[in-house]
């Protein structure tokens, strides 16, 4: 059996100018991110100008909260408890680094299908992080004989 998934105590975020329907999605525990009208790209982290052409024309878009492990860290000795840290690319095109949660750490694959879930911080603020999809359907602890 592998490392059981422990997520470290993170701080509540400080929204900044701009960022409250984004903070405010989190809450109700959806993920948007930023999308161009001019050159047709998703973006995360949302910022209010595209950063591949600058255009102040962009909007917010709501991700499905499905996608894919790009890469992977697992962080074993930072901290009290062992983590993973992971790109994850969503189905709708953008990455972001995140937690992999809810899981057998040792169980986490590059390619791995995800899904979205929030987790609670010191603040009214949860987090984006994301469950591997099969981790509903495997045991998470050695079975008893």
């Amino acid at each position: 059996m592998g490392l059981p998934y422990q997520l470290p105590q993170h701080a509540a975020p400080v929204p900044g100018i701009g960022d409250e329907p984004f903070f405010d999605a989190a809450r109700q525990g959806r993920l948007l991110f930023k999308f161009c009208d001019d050159c047709q790209q998703p973006h995360y982290y949302p910022r209010a100008l595209c950063p591949h052409c600058m255009s102040d024309k962009t909007q917010w878009r709501e991700a499905s909260g499905n996608g894919e492990i790009y890469t992977f860290s697992l962080t074993r000795r930072a901290g009290p408890v062992p983590y993973a840290i992971a790109y994850v690319t969503l189905d709708e095109g953008v990455t972001l680094m995140t937690n992999i949660v809810d899981c057998d750490l040792e169980s986490i694959r590059i390619g791995q299908r995800v899904r979205l879930v929030y987790k609670p911080t010191d603040g009214d603020i949860p987090i984006a992080c994301f469950a591997p999809i099969d981790a509903d359907r495997a045991p998470t602890q050695e079975p008893q004989p």
